[in-house]
């Protein structure tokens, strides 16, 4: 993504000082694209990794399972319904962009459909993790506690 950027920018004061015509909105969108991809597979994987920001004051002083109830009880009201509403609401705009084959109405575009199916990849991978993360503290709270000692500072997604 730096390296599009970069090159971007360059061919961008070359093109506005030489006139040569190499400048295309494809490198700006493409480096768009690029940001896009690693925001929304990082989410998974930052969930994977319990990486995620927490605005939870209680949840650092918390024990294995107390930490484990506010992760359940955070995949089921919060998580899994965010990640079904994103689908069922982005699902429409990327079927309709396959339909049309859309691309860009900048000149030297690129095609929209790829990234818009991006958007639903990456929140079923985030679904996925969230499922796994799920699974993962109910056996804590069932106690299964003793096979996860590890990783008993982040019960968090690590599956």
């Amino acid at each position: 993504m730096v390296v599009v950027g970069g090159f971007n920018t360059v061919v961008r004061y070359t093109d506005k000082f030489t006139g040569m015509g190499i400048s295309s909105n494809m490198y700006l969108e493409l480096q768009w694209y690029l940001f896009s991809i690693l925001f929304l597979f990082g989410a998974s994987y930052t969930l994977k990794h319990d990486d995620h920001v927490r605005v939870d004051i209680l949840y650092s002083k918390l024990g294995v399972k107390g930490k484990a109830w506010i992760n359940v009880l955070g995949t089921l009201i919060l998580l899994i319904p965010f990640c079904v509403l994103m689908l069922w609401v982005s699902w429409p705009a990327v079927a309709n962009s396959w339909a049309v084959l859309e691309v860009s109405p900048d000149p030297g575009g690129l095609p929209r459909y790829p990234i818009k199916t991006v958007l639903l990849v990456a929140f079923v991978m985030i679904l996925v993790q969230g499922i796994s993360m799920l699974f993962r503290n109910l056996a804590i709270l069932m106690g299964a506690e003793t096979a996860f000692e590890s990783d008993a500072d982040s019960v968090g997604g690590n599956a």
